[in-house]
């Protein structure tokens, strides 16, 4: 069922494309190299064994590597594919 000017399927279609372009962002993110550090960069605590071997180049441990991933993050956030002020210009 499509709404307004956008076609059937047009909200599916943008909600895919938002997903797709979310993973290629994800998927270009830089891995870590390198040797492993055996305590946490931002603590000191040490980085276990399994997760130095696990994640070569590991520079956090798990708890500081858990606050890194929860800070919000500022992104482009507007998906413009299909979006109604583009189809009224």
């Amino acid at each position: 069922m499509a709404g307004g000017w956008a076609r059937d399927g047009a909200v599916n279609e943008q909600i895919d494309a938002s997903i797709e372009d979310e993973l290629k962002r994800l998927q270009s993110r830089p891995k870590p190299v390198g040797e492993s550090l055996t305590h946490c960069a931002e603590c000191d605590e040490p980085i276990p064994e399994a997760r130095r071997r696990a994640i070569p180049g590991v520079k956090l441990c798990i708890d500081c590597q858990n606050a890194h991933d929860h800070r919000p993050k500022q992104r482009g956030g507007i998906n413009r594919r299909a979006s109604k002020d583009a189809l009224l210009k």
